[in-house]
């Protein structure tokens, strides 16, 4: 059996009343992911358990098949875990945003989706001012970096993602606990660091948010999780994504990550290239997840002209393709769904259950519908209240009896 799973981040959505009250996967043209819906099923998975705060983290730890209540630490662990950053049980790992605030306000959590180069270099310039002990930086993609603390002084920190406050006051949201000085002194530093630098200063000459400094969240310890073949007797599985964190979860998983040129976190990402990776991935493995960001990133901008263009394009260059080579294997299924809704109107992930559609081998449903979309979703008779649960039953069932 081959297994395809296919992430369009953050893509389901609320009715907005600028789509008429349709969300924007249901005014998207996706014939394909439609395909899927009416020749299989679809239904809502929760893959935000209560008490844990709406992130892919959590979401697609969930929807991979590990209950986050058991294995989940923390983000940043994930991502250090895809750079083979050697972590002990002690190390503490964090996430280290490079963002915009302006006069206090959080105006972007990705720096205007600033480059590795600039991104590179302003972390390099950090590391030369920063000087407390047992304090290490990680460059990661774009605005998304690490900070890895081995000292010994004790760490029980409260910190907020700065993509859950847009245009809030960042006053509010610093880093609480003990240990909680040395975050704030190290994202003060940087405030001074990169006010006048070169990179900023070209980056409002040409319109584009400057990174104001750094800002820490997600931290946590490395997680222990058995390997998906342990786990779910499914052998030889494969990530391709732009994100860190989910090569970090392909990595504890015992995957391989494959990389595509170009493909990158937001709408000019390489679709195309990543759509033919996805469906030659398969003479290799026999399960596949390729995850796309763009939509969330969309959202996250209140840009949703970008976020229904982002769905297309997923559906035509990436879903398509797919599958049309699964059904080239005797034995195979696909499923689609958002890790978790990251939502238009307030720019901020949520809590609603994600919809999903399967097809394949022996999936088969008693009522489906022509349109994949939330809606449709909610009025299928499959809905899965622990996220965790759906892998077990894409892989395993599926069908109507």
């Amino acid at each position: 059996m081959k297994y395809a799973i296919i992430i369009p981040d953050g893509a389901c959505d609320e009715p907005l009343p600028e789509l008429d009250g349709r969300t924007p996967i249901e005014t998207a043209r996706t014939p394909f992911m439609d395909q899927i819906a009416s020749t299989g099923r679809q239904g809502l998975v929760q893959t935000i358990p209560p008490n844990f705060e709406s992130g892919s983290d959590v979401a697609i730890m969930c929807l991979l098949g590990y209950d986050p209540k058991q294995y989940h630490t923390g983000r940043a662990p994930l991502e250090a875990a895809a750079q083979h950053i050697p972590l002990s049980p002690t190390d503490l790992v964090f996430r280290c945003n490079l963002v915009t605030v302006v006069e206090g306000i959080m105006k972007d959590h990705s720096a205007g989706g600033i480059s590795n180069a600039e991104a590179r270099a302003l972390l390099d310039l950090l590391k030369q001012h920063v000087s407390y002990p047992g304090v290490e930086f990680h460059p990661g993609v774009s605005y998304r970096n690490l900070m890895v603390y081995r000292g010994t002084n004790k760490m029980s920190l409260k910190t907020t993602p700065p993509h859950e406050i847009p245009d809030e006051p960042v006053a509010g949201y610093l880093p609480q606990g003990e240990g909680a000085d040395v975050l704030k002194t190290i994202m003060e530093t940087s405030q001074g660091l990169f006010e006048n630098h070169e990179i900023n200063l070209v980056r409002r000459d040409n319109g584009l948010n400057p990174a104001s400094q750094v800002w820490f969240w997600g931290q946590g310890h490395a997680p222990a999780m058995p390997t998906f073949d342990r786990k779910y007797g499914v052998k030889n599985g494969c990530m391709i994504t732009s994100v860190d964190l989910l090569r970090g979860l392909g990595t504890l998983l015992g995957w391989k990550n494959k990389d595509v040129q170009g493909m990158t976190s937001f709408h000019d990402t390489n679709y195309k290239g990543q759509g033919e990776a996805t469906a030659a991935a398969f003479d290799e493995f026999d399960i596949v997840v390729s995850h796309v960001e763009a939509p969330d990133e969309a959202s996250h901008q209140a840009d949703i002209r970008t976020k229904v263009a982002s769905i297309e394009a997923i559906d035509k260059y990436i879903v398509g393709p797919t599958l049309q080579k699964l059904k080239t294997f005797p034995e195979w299924r696909i499923m689609v769904l958002p890790d978790h809704p990251t939502n238009i109107k307030t720019r901020k992930h949520g809590n609603a259950p994600t919809p999903f559609c399967m097809a394949g081998t022996r999936v088969s449903a008693a009522r489906q519908f022509p349109n994949y979309h939330e809606k449709n979703a909610k009025a299928s008779d499959l809905k899965l209240e622990q996220g965790h649960d759906l892998m077990d039953y894409f892989l395993h069932h599926g069908m109507v009896g």
